[in-house]
């Protein structure tokens, strides 16, 4: 970049420089235009696809284009995702359908079709990966990128190789995106959500106390209602508390997430933009000493594997988009089936419920020698912010299993049983 094109501001709809005061775009008219003093040398970003299940389905179906859409029903009954202007009625996800359609009466429904939004996420990323190959998938539709050094081969700017993808990604996806650039990671994916839909916010250096200062602690990702709560109790509202807070204190009253809390009020994150496989999946098995065809012994002992499954994702932080059940007959013969859920889990109890109409379906009679269980499509989530999306009922499970987690973390494992599932696990 020459003549200046390091400081100037540039359209996001044309990608022309822009500098001084104006207003609008000299060459398209566009009053999108971007300006930011650290604009052009910030280059980790976080792009998530806006409303996706719903844009999808508009994008395949142009007379829903000025419709309320929501996306969800099936046995729970609640939202997956709900479009814009479902959600300027007050539509909002995991909330149940009842009074989602009571909010906006008017409104499309239309059951989650996750084939179609695998399809259209894979072509989001393969143009992600064609802009920078440090591409870190975090769902079918949001990724990190780290676009450090590109400058070189896309002869312009990390910023406006960001611009470039997002506008691709409506040419060539049908559906828009929303983009964060900063500093790190965090920051990145904080700064996406500031403006969506088909947002792009940056966040420099320069202004990262200020601006986290101002902000709640829910900001901070991992900070779900019942650290709100528990931060709450002390006075801790504001993230510009926890900034003038000592690490040793924070750990000492709240752990590792004290640790958390202490970097992640500074803006400080360490981490890097990944493309290794950390766990694709989380799976736990066991085999029988001798084979097992009762379907009532089978969902006995899938409970404890799911929530094997469950305290390795909550220890590693992620949530699962699809249930896997794993089934091996006498003769050697392995079964696979799997279920894709509308929004992911780390949760034993949802785990469970997900593979039990599964085993449902094979336990018939015949004798297995094995059963697993586990979850792919790995996603960042909190047991806190799940349970946040969820409806009353599964919720009030959800929280009675955190309630026994604590109690099993203080006082170790065998502290408390549950009453799915008794007797050890492997």
């Amino acid at each position: 970049m020459h003549d200046g094109a390091e400081t100037a501001g540039f359209c996001r709809d044309c990608l022309s420089l822009v500098r001084g005061e104006a207003q609008r775009c000299r060459s398209c008219g566009s009053p999108r235009l971007l300006r930011h003093p650290e604009l052009h040398a910030l280059s980790i970003a976080h792009i998530d696809c806006d409303a996706f299940y719903a844009a999808v389905e508009k994008r395949d179906r142009p007379e829903l284009a000025d419709r309320p859409v929501i996306i969800g029903g099936g046995t729970r009954g609640v939202v997956s995702t709900a479009c814009y202007i479902a959600r300027i009625h007050g539509v909002k996800s995991a909330m149940p359908m009842f009074k989602a359609l009571k909010l906006c009466p008017e409104a499309v429904v239309i059951k989650p079709d996750m084939a179609k939004y695998a399809e259209a996420g894979k072509l989001v990323r393969e143009m992600m990966l064609e802009v920078t190959p440090l591409v870190e998938p975090l769902s079918i539709d949001e990724a990190f990128l780290d676009l450090t050094g590109t400058a070189r081969v896309h002869g312009m700017s990390p910023a406006l190789t960001l611009a470039r993808l997002l506008a691709r990604i409506t040419q060539k996806a049908g559906i828009t995106a929303s983009a964060g650039l900063s500093h790190n990671k965090f920051l990145a994916k904080l700064a996406s959500d500031l403006e969506k839909p088909r947002g792009f916010s940056v966040l420099g250096r320069a202004e990262t106390l200020g601006f986290l200062a101002a902000k709640p602690v829910g900001f901070i990702w991992g900070v779900g209602k019942a650290m709100q709560e528990e931060l709450a109790k002390g006075g801790i509202t504001m993230i510009g508390q926890l900034q003038q807070m000592e690490k040793i204190d924070l750990m000492r009253r709240f752990g590792s997430m004290g640790a958390r809390l202490y970097h992640l009020s500074r803006g400080e994150d360490a981490r890097i933009v990944s493309t290794e496989d950390h766990s694709k999946s989380i799976s736990a098995e066991t085999t029988f000493n001798t084979d097992i065809k009762e379907r009532a012994e089978l969902e006995r002992i899938l409970w404890p594997l799911a929530e094997k499954v469950s305290r390795r994702a909550k220890a590693e932080g992620v949530a699962g988009h699809t249930v896997v059940l794993k089934l091996k007959t006498a003769d050697f013969k392995t079964r696979t089936r799997n279920v894709s859920l509308a929004d992911p889990t780390l949760l034993a109890s949802r785990i469970y419920d997900a593979a039990l109409p599964l085993l449902g379906r094979e336990a018939t009679g015949t004798a297995f020698r094995l059963i697993g269980v586990g979850i792919t499509g790995l996603t960042e989530a909190s047991p806190e912010q799940e349970t946040e999306t969820l409806d009353l009922t599964t919720a009030a499970r959800a929280k009675a299993e955190l309630a026994v987690d604590k109690i099993r973390n203080k006082f170790g494992h065998t502290a408390v049983a549950r009453g799915i599932g008794f007797g050890e696990e492997d």
